[in-house]
């Protein structure tokens, strides 16, 4: 399917986009505002603007590469202004500010549909991009794509979109006219007429760029808003569920701190150490930096991995590295030695960053003459954000380098017995952290943003008319948009004087953990979250049995337990005012059963399956079932099928209620699951995590409602990072004991404290113990 055709093109600059071939010839001229010949040379920034006008419309343009493929199989790469103000987006040639009257080529509606999803890096020409894919969850064939220089403006135009969307789900659920407010059942039909909505961009004001334009650009990151501001920079764990590591301070090296596991030294597993510094720069920055292999920039930094080549890569998270290094400035041995190794990177819903290295080999560099080929030690790094302190303009990150070190010579060092252990290659690893630090330091231009003061406007003059957003029709959503300018004219269906000013809340919300919260817990409110008026009746799980059996003690493997939900930590009472969280306590549904299931495909609808509980008898006598059905992306392919169940109906009126019976928009804003790796090995643990994850946010999630359940589907083969890190679990997973929380997130103080819905422990599961589901 051509990617061009997931927007209609509009007429507008002399009709149809005009292609750049790949190869190095030109299809049709383009427009001149810009180079189109493949791989970027400029860095162009993205600029937002917040209450751009009296509304508070969230409103954010800069420039992005749109690439696809056209319809003789050529790959283009057009260089594109794109803007966004609240939930309507428009591409154009060239930027609308320095070019009034110019009409986009491409327009549409982001509806609750569309689907986000980061492709990571991709070798354009000679360059890298950063490549998001949106499509329509309903119809998959419908794709699109645009791509950025950096991850870090890859990132922020994800959040951009995901306002956007935001936006588009707080006027389906605020009040009005039923013109106004569009129900679900019209959202789905893509090729029928749609009312028309209000004039949403009426008052839109002038916006100001903050630069001078993409040929300004070539020493700035991107900026596309900064994010909210705390009064203290907190360190610690970030996570959402408590681990077991007890990690010590046992060295400061040219100001960074080298931390071992103690918890695991004594369980005699060899030393799991890390390295943690500091950085006067963005995560995506920093991102960037260690991501690089221009062996020039490395020599700066990196004393040891700086001679790197690309080998091979695979879904833009993942590819493999060949690197040699001279081991004179480590030890008196004169040998070269080369190596091998993978990388594997992903970046978290909360904006940081886990890259995951792991010795390898492979066929296309085998052992070369002169070099003797050394393994590196597994590692990973870890990138996030800090919030800078209140009326500070500071960026700053902090960067975790981690590895496992079998050597002696690491329990004499740290007691200062003996220096041999500063000549091998495990200190040369720990080492880069402060090489990072100092480069970055010594290059401002590397931690150099764009300002994200809001610049306003009371002008008038308008280069993006109104007009453009007016006719536009719920059914012309972004990556199914419309074809031509609509002529007739909408109506205000509301007045303005009933529309609230909006507040855009851009905090990240998992900074701080209060020490006097952990002693607290938060346990559901039964009564408020199940109708309260129907007598409870008995669940007893023992009617109930799965194809996985429920464990017997924390030693049996190849099962489940439900452990309690003190391991995890949600959002407490206060939650939106200082970002506290609490200890969860038993989960409001009972765990009843497990199944897990070998399938030729992935599976949605397992609830009306013959084999599973819900069709039984005793399961039809349930109040309500909640169905959790992980698709596992395997050869062959898994379902693990979670059966929650409660003692009464659920309370129509409560938080509950409004996710079983609400619309897939609120559930994929809700639905949240937290990980934790309680047992295996270390690496699994870095790349799993323990953050809370919004799994519609994540992947795709189906959701289907009947009788007395609700069955959840979870694809987690539709992101490319989610297959990547299943992947990776799946290899460890006989030894692994794994922890799930399900909940849902609170957002309003009425829904807070937070609760747990449900837990899981699956211990050391099997998986050719699966059963056939159609067997």
């Amino acid at each position: 399917m051509e990617t061009t055709k997931a927007l209609k093109e509009e007429g507008g600059e002399g009709g149809q986009e005009k292609e750049v071939l790949l190869d190095g010839s030109n299809g049709s001229s383009s427009s001149g505002d810009a180079n189109t010949n493949g791989a970027p040379k400029h860095r162009h920034t993205p600029t937002a603007s917040y209450g751009g006008d009296e509304k508070g419309i969230y409103e954010i343009f800069g420039w992005v590469y749109h690439i696809g493929v056209n319809s003789i199989g050529h790959e283009y790469c057009h260089l594109r202004f794109l803007f966004i103000k609240g939930k309507y987006v428009m591409m154009y040639k060239r930027d609308p500010h320095e070019n009034p009257g110019i009409k986009p080529i491409r327009k549409g509606v982001i509806g609750p549909t569309l689907m986000v999803e980061e492709l990571g890096r991709r070798k354009v020409n000679d360059g890298d991009l950063y490549v998001i894919q949106f499509y329509n969850r309903l119809d998959e064939s419908k794709k699109g794509e645009i791509a950025c220089p950096t991850a870090g403006e890859a990132r922020k135009w994800m959040e951009a979109f995901d306002h956007a969307k935001q936006q588009a789900e707080y006027e389906l659920s605020r009040g009005g006219s039923t013109r106004n407010k569009l129900n679900m059942e019209a959202d789905i039909d893509l090729d029928g007429h749609r009312p028309r909505v209000r004039r949403y961009a009426h008052g839109l004001k002038n916006l100001i760029r903050i630069g001078k334009g993409p040929e300004m650009l070539l020493r700035q990151t991107s900026n596309l808003g900064g994010s909210g501001t705390s009064n203290r920079y907190f360190e610690g764990e970030f996570g959402d569920a408590i681990e077991a590591h007890e990690w010590k301070c046992v060295r400061t090296v040219n100001g960074i701190r080298i931390f071992e596991d103690v918890a695991d030294s004594k369980r005699g597993k060899g030393a799991l150490v890390k390295a943690v510094g500091l950085v006067d720069a963005s995560a995506d920055t920093a991102f960037d930096v260690i991501l690089n292999l221009e062996c020039r920039k490395r020599y700066e930094w990196d004393m040891l991995t700086a001679d790197l080549e690309l080998i091979d890569s695979y879904d833009g998270h993942y590819d493999v590295v060949y690197g040699t290094y001279d081991p004179k400035y480590l030890t008196r041995w004169q040998s070269k030695r080369d190596f091998v190794f993978t990388r594997q990177w992903f970046r978290g819903q909360d904006g940081a960053y886990t890259i995951l290295q792991l010795p390898a080999a492979h066929k296309k560099r085998p052992s070369r003459s002169g070099y003797r080929r050394t393994s590196i030690s597994p590692s990973t790094w870890e990138v996030r954000s800090l919030n800078s302190p209140m009326g500070s303009n500071t960026t700053k990150c902090l960067v975790t380098h981690m590895l496992e070190i079998r050597s002696s010579g690491w329990l004499r060092w740290k007691k200062n017995s003996s220096s041999k252990f500063e000549q091998t290659i495990p200190y040369a690893l720990l080492s880069q952290v402060a090489g990072l630090k100092e480069y970055i330091g010594a290059n401002p231009s590397l931690s150099f943003e764009s300002s994200a003061t809001v610049v306003q406007s009371k002008l008038s003059d308008v280069s993006t008319s109104s007009s453009e957003f007016e006719d536009l029709e719920v059914q012309d959503e972004f990556y199914d948009a419309i074809a031509g300018d609509s002529t007739s004219s909408s109506e205000d269906e509301e007045s303005e004087d009933d529309t609230e000013n909006k507040k855009i809340k851009l905090k990240n919300v998992s900074w701080a953990i209060s020490s006097l919260a952990l002693k607290r817990a938060s346990a559901p409110d039964v009564n408020k979250e199940l109708d309260p008026t129907v007598p409870p009746v008995h669940v007893d799980a023992s009617q109930f049995s799965g194809s996985l059996h429920k464990g017997r003690d924390e030693t049996d493997s190849n099962c489940w337990t439900c452990p309690s939900g003190t391991g995890f930590m949600i959002r407490g009472k206060t939650y939106l005012k200082d970002n506290a969280k609490i200890m969860g306590s038993d989960p409001l549904l009972k765990l009843i059963a497990v199944d897990w299931f070998k399938v030729d495909t992935a599976t949605d609808k397992i609830a009306l399956h013959p084999r599973s509980l819900v069709q039984s008898d005793a399961g039809k006598k349930l109040p309500f079932i909640l169905v959790i059905n992980l698709e596992v992306p395997a050869k062959p392919n898994y379902s693990l099928v979670l059966y929650y169940a409660a003692e009464r109906p659920v309370n129509k009126n409560s938080l509950l209620g409004r996710f079983v019976d609400g619309t897939d928009m609120f559930r994929d804003a809700r639905f949240k699951l937290i990980p934790s790796i309680v047992e295996g090995y270390w690496m699994v643990k870095r790349a799993v995590g323990t953050k809370a994850c919004l799994l519609g946010k994540a992947v795709t999630c189906k959701y289907f409602r009947q009788d007395n359940f609700l069955e959840i589907d979870v694809d987690i083969g539709s992101s490319s990072v989610a297959r990547s890190v299943i992947g990776l679990v799946l290899g460890y997973v006989t030894s692994l004991v794994v922890d799930l929380a399900i909940l849902i997130e609170a957002k309003e103080e009425a829904e807070l404290p937070e609760y747990i819905l449900g837990t899981v422990r699956l211990n050391r599961v099997k998986p050719e113990s699966a059963v056939p589901l159609n067997a």
